[in-house]
């Protein structure tokens, strides 16, 4: 049967969670209350038990309402392939044109394709040296969540949104693993520093230059840096024909398809 969570499902998929994804209590409630909301968690239950779990936290694309299908985990490929059903449906008659999805490794996202999802959002993953330069001026740990939303909507308006009480979540998962965001007038960056490079899990400004600006600010900031490894969406004009391409996101559509060769997806709470 597939079915809300209620109440008192929540010790059984906190452990569930925990078996298959090895998450801590703390990530696995705020998931639940804060990422999804309790309204938006669908289980798979059989003989009384809670087999599988997914999560549906409402976003929007190039104005339209979906949702991010999150946290797919359970045991049984017929069991997940009928919750992602089940969830897509119900998403579908709250008014949901789409469901993105992050797939967590090449097993899932086959049942993902068995079940209508194709690949959407690549991304681009390039190297970069990090020149020195003192003039290079940028704020750091500024951005609210809101002020993040307003960026993205500015440097990429093509982008999958979260509204700014789930980005409040994916904040605070970002700074609690050691994250920094380093921001100006022509751009951001999120940043993560591992001994002598910067990695960028999103980079966004309005040319190449000012994207190094960012960088030179960021290494004056953390000192030993010689170089960053950035990630940015395949579309994206910063550094164009430059980095590896590869696959990060894929959509169904729950309603009339539309283009998202050019859209971008980034932090789901990956």
């Amino acid at each position: 049967m597939y079915r809300l969570m209620q109440p008192s499902d929540r010790a059984e998929i906190l452990a569930l969670w925990q078996r298959e994804r090895g998450d801590g209590e703390t990530f696995v409630t705020n998931a639940i209350e804060r990422f999804a909301g309790v309204e938006n968690v669908y289980v798979a239950e059989e003989n009384d038990h809670i087999e599988a779990v997914a999560m549906a936290v409402p976003v929007t694309l190039q104005g339209r309402p979906g949702c991010c299908l999150y946290g797919l985990t359970g045991q049984g490929s017929l069991i997940l392939a009928g919750l992602v059903d089940h969830l897509c449906a119900q998403q579908k008659l709250r008014g949901a044109g789409f469901v993105v999805v992050v797939p967590a490794g090449a097993e899932q996202a086959a049942l993902l394709q068995d079940k209508g999802f194709q690949w959407a959002f690549p991304l681009r993953c390039l190297p970069r040296e990090v020149e020195r330069n003192l003039w290079s001026q940028a704020e750091f740990d500024s951005v609210t969540a809101r002020k993040l939303v307003e960026l993205r909507a500015r440097f990429w308006p093509d982008t999958v949104q979260l509204p700014p009480e789930q980005m409040t979540v994916v904040l605070g998962d970002l700074y609690s693993r050691g994250a920094t965001i380093v921001s100006n007038n022509d751009g951001y960056g999120i940043y993560f520093r591992k001994e002598d490079t910067l990695y960028f899990v999103e980079l966004m400004a309005e040319n190449d230059r000012a994207a190094e600006i960012l960088m030179e600010a960021a290494r004056e900031k953390e000192v030993i840096v010689e170089k960053a490894v950035i990630t940015v969406g395949a579309a994206q004009n910063l550094f164009l024909g430059e980095g590896t391409r590869q696959d990060y996101g894929m959509i169904r559509f729950e309603g009339e398809p539309f283009d998202v060769s050019e859209s971008y997806m980034r932090l789901m709470l990956d």
